[in-house]
């Protein structure tokens, strides 16, 4: 066992859990094929951290995290967030859930081409309870001056800040992102995880992000690895590398 994977376990251990994860099952039916996408899952996730969920595709990391954003829910074992069992909510109990505490950037923007970046933003704070302001969403991602610029005039980079800054501008608590750089070159893809690094360091906003990347994971507090709808191991990382420095 290595010294990453024995410290794993004592990662942020003085800081409250954010999710607690215990025997997570989910099966699918596939026609007259029953799938099982995950085998089993513990794992815990703590207030602040920077969490990737790496694995191959197949492995489980999507559902996972459809399950911890409310998306979806197990078959059976239990998944906490805080003292609210997710597992036992029902769709009321989970669409209240995704509102109030969860931020989602996914590997797509879906931006509404009409509409400018701080219209795109502000459509999530006219339903939240305390937001920021859409321009201080923008700016924390680099986007100050690009507020009244329409999707098609942005690039793909930009567009995906963008998503960022909307899943960022109703202050969740968790930010969970699937593959934020899959449909990205390695320079843009590197502007988008700067922006997600920065959310997590001056917000403290508990973040989770899902890839096959392993270059990626060196910038994470803990990386959970998944397997065939198992965790594999749990590693730490000694010190995090800033996402400038990453290269694939």
């Amino acid at each position: 066992m290595t010294r990453n994977e024995e410290t794993a376990g004592l990662a942020g251990s003085d800081k409250a859990i954010v999710f607690h994860a215990q025997g997570l099952t989910k099966t699918y039916q596939m026609g007259e094929v029953l799938v099982q996408a995950l085998r089993g899952v513990d794992f815990e996730i703590y207030e602040g951290e920077f969490v990737v969920l790496l694995g191959p595709s197949g492995s489980g990391k999507s559902t996972l995290l459809n399950i911890l954003g409310g998306l979806d829910v197990p078959t059976s074992g239990t998944v906490v967030y805080r003292d609210h069992d997710l597992s036992v909510y029902d769709d009321s109990a989970l669409t209240r859930y995704r509102r109030e505490h969860v931020g989602f950037v996914f590997q797509f923007y879906n931006l509404i081409p009409s509409l400018t970046a701080r219209e795109n933003v502000a459509l999530v704070t006219e339903i939240s309870r305390r937001p920021m302001k859409p321009e201080d969403a923008l700016g924390l991602v680099g986007l100050g001056e690009r507020l009244d610029h329409f999707p098609a005039q942005l690039s793909g980079g930009e567009q995906q800040r963008v998503a960022i800054a909307r899943a960022i501008a109703k202050n969740p608590q968790v930010l969970l992102c699937d593959e934020p750089t899959g449909a990205l070159d390695v320079t843009t893809g590197v502007r988008v995880l700067e922006a997600i690094e920065r959310v997590n360091a001056e917000l403290g906003t508990t973040t989770v992000i899902i890839t096959h990347n392993v270059d990626i994971a060196r910038m994470a507090d803990r990386v959970i690895h998944l397997m065939d709808g198992r965790v594999a191991r749990v590693a730490s990382n000694a010190t995090r590398v800033a996402a400038r420095e990453l290269k694939w």
